[in-house]
C-alpha cells in the first residue's frame, strides 16, 4: 500500500468530518469509516432505489498506521468469515450454526480493534446469505469461496483508530446518479445470485463446517482457501 492513497466514502450525504466512534456497530468491521479505493463502487454504494448519492473523496496518509490485510497470505477466508458472524446481526436458526459461529470466532477471530486501519472484502446482505448457507452446512467452504468472488464485492478500507481519523484529509465530492449507478449494483447482485444458485446445484464433497468443529481443523489447514481476490 501506497504512503498517501485517495479513498471514496459512498454517502446519501456529504461528510466533510468524519467523526470518530460514530457508525453502526453492526457493520462488518464495527465501528469505523467505511471507504473504498474505487470510485466507481463508492458510487454503487452511495445511492438507493429512490435516491442519487455522495461521493465524498479523500486522502489518507498511512505512514505509521498499523493496517490489518485480511486478504494477506497469512489469513484464510474463515479469518474474514469469523470477523464477520462476530459482529454483523443476522438469525442462527440451528444448532450446527449456533456452534459454528462460536467455533469460528474462537479459532478465526481477529481482534479489528487493535488496527488502525482494515483493508478487507465487503459483504452485502445478498452475500451474507453466502455466508448463512456455509453456517447451515448448506454449502463447503471451497463453495464458500467461490461463491464470495461472485459478482465482484470489492474491497473495502476502514479507518478505526482516531490516529487514522486525524490523518485522513477531505478533498471534495462528486454526485453519483441513482440512475445509473443502482442499476448496475441491482445487476451485480442478481447474477451473483443467480450463479449461487448454480453453486447450490453443485456435488461436492469437500470440507463443510460440521467437518471443520467436528475435526478441530485450524487456520494452516491446507484445506482452507486463503486469499479469496485470486
Amino acid at each position: 500500500m501506497d504512503k498517501l492513497i485517495t479513498l471514496y466514502h459512498g454517502s446519501e450525504v456529504i461528510v466533510e468530518v468524519p467523526e470518530f466512534g460514530k457508525g453502526r456497530k453492526n457493520n462488518d468491521y464495527s465501528l469505523g469509516f467505511y471507504c473504498t479505493e474505487s470510485e466507481d463502487l463508492a458510487k454503487e454504494w452511495a445511492v438507493s432505489s429512490l435516491n442519487n448519492g455522495f461521493v465524498n473523496r479523500y486522502t489518507l496518509d498511512t505512514e505509521y498506521l498499523n493496517i490489518l490485510d485480511l486478504n494477506g497470505p497469512e489469513y484464510t477466508i474463515l479469518n474474514w468469515i469469523a470477523v464477520l458472524v462476530e459482529h454483523r446481526l443476522f438469525s442462527i436458526k440451528t444448532p450446527i450454526a449456533r456452534r459454528a459461529k462460536r467455533y469460528l470466532i474462537d479459532n478465526f477471530g481477529v481482534n479489528v480493534n487493535a488496527y488502525d486501519l482494515i483493508t478487507g472484502y465487503r459483504a452485502d446482505d445478498s452475500y451474507f446469505d453466502y455466508v448463512e448457507a456455509f453456517l447451515n452446512n448448506g454449502i463447503s467452504v471451497d463453495q464458500l469461496a467461490k461463491a464470495m468472488q461472485l459478482g465482484k464485492l470489492g474491497e473495502q478500507i476502514v479507518i478505526k483508530s482516531r490516529f487514522a481519523f486525524s490523518r485522513l484529509k477531505y478533498e471534495g465530492f462528486d454526485l453519483a446518479a441513482r440512475d445509473t449507478f443502482y442499476v448496475r449494483r441491482k445487476a451485480r447482485d442478481n447474477e451473483a445470485n443467480q450463479l449461487f444458485q448454480d453453486i447450490l446445484e453443485e456435488d461436492d464433497d469437500g470440507l463443510y463446517i460440521r467437518d471443520i468443529v467436528r475435526g478441530g481443523i485450524s487456520n494452516d489447514n491446507p484445506r482452507i482457501p486463503r486469499n479469496i481476490s485470486k
